[in-house]
């Protein structure tokens, strides 16, 4: 497999935390703890790699406060990672995992700055895309845009790709996702169910959305995926409608990063065989691995 760049501007060092009955108002002692780093298009970096070693480079921006701590954690886990630092700290995510209840709590910390990133910041996290892309087959951008960013980031992300003649693959939603389809349509789009309908909208019910979803991917005429939690994967291309069902009988641990396993699976595949039903099956099946971990983003 040739390399992909995966570019997360919302990195994240992440720490979960496991409990075997928590309870709120109550003084609640950990079982388990353990840290990473992480952020959605991290942690389908992380995936990418278990898959095959040395095939994903990862740009991200970092706080300077902390770039020291977070480097060492991907390090940990042979990722290699072109960062630019910007004022303060990463943002972190705390996980809360109840094995009585077999929930799953995410609490995310709000972004390291509230100023907006200046221009030459701008220019160095481009420099770096273009950089890392140049020997790439593939973009992967995933993870929301804090707002200290241009609003036409991700956008200016991806048309550096698209000028270089390389597959990219987005997850994220709302007016980021409909302002970069206007012009720079992505080889692969990938959201789950609530940010599609939050999206694009649509009729109730399943058939509403699967009508909806054809008819957006063939708007837009490129590979539209919707994942839906524990229920079957919709895809859809040139008006055909594919559906991979959801593995059983889990023996769930974290279901934090499933959806970022699953772009890299499906990611994984698809550059390798261009078939959008095995990249289904094998984004479901990296899906499934990660949440019978404790890391988020893993399959081993």
């Amino acid at each position: 497999m040739k390399r992909v760049t995966s570019v997360c501007l919302s990195s994240t060092v992440q720490r979960t935390v496991s409990f075997k009955n928590f309870i709120l108002g109550k003084v609640n002692r950990s079982d388990k703890y353990g840290i990473w780093a992480s952020g959605k298009a991290i942690n389908a970096a992380r995936v990418l790699n278990q898959l095959e070693k040395g095939s994903v480079r990862i740009v991200c921006p970092l706080g300077q406060e902390d770039n020291v701590r977070f480097m060492k954690l991907a390090q940990k886990d042979s990722l290699e990672v072109s960062s630019v630092l910007i004022p303060g700290n990463t943002r972190e995510c705390w996980t809360v995992l109840d094995k009585t209840a077999g929930s799953t709590t995410e609490l995310v910390v709000s972004e390291p700055v509230s100023a907006k990133i200046t221009d030459d910041k701008v220019t160095d996290l481009l420099d770096a895309v273009s950089e890392s892309i140049s020997d790439s087959e593939a973009l992967l951008v995933a993870g929301s845009r804090p707002e200290i960013w241009p609003d036409d980031m991700a956008l200016r992300i991806c048309q550096l790709a698209k000028d270089s003649g390389k597959i990219i693959m987005v997850d994220f939603w709302g007016a980021d996702l409909k302002k970069l389809l206007k012009t720079c349509v992505p080889s692969i789009v990938k959201i789950n169910e609530e940010e599609f309908t939050g999206t694009f909208g649509g009729k109730p019910g399943v058939s509403g959305l699967k009508e909806t979803l054809l008819s957006t991917a063939k708007k837009h005429d490129t590979i539209f995926i919707v994942t839906r939690g524990d229920k079957s994967t919709f895809a859809a291309y040139q008006g055909k409608l594919y559906e991979c069902d959801a593995e059983k009988n889990l023996s769930i641990v974290n279901t934090t990063a499933c959806g970022d396993a699953f772009a890299a699976g499906f990611l994984y595949e698809y550059l390798a065989s261009k078939d959008i039903k095995a990249a289904l099956e094998k984004g479901t099946w990296c899906a499934s691995r990660n949440a019978e971990n404790e890391c988020p983003g893993s399959i081993k």
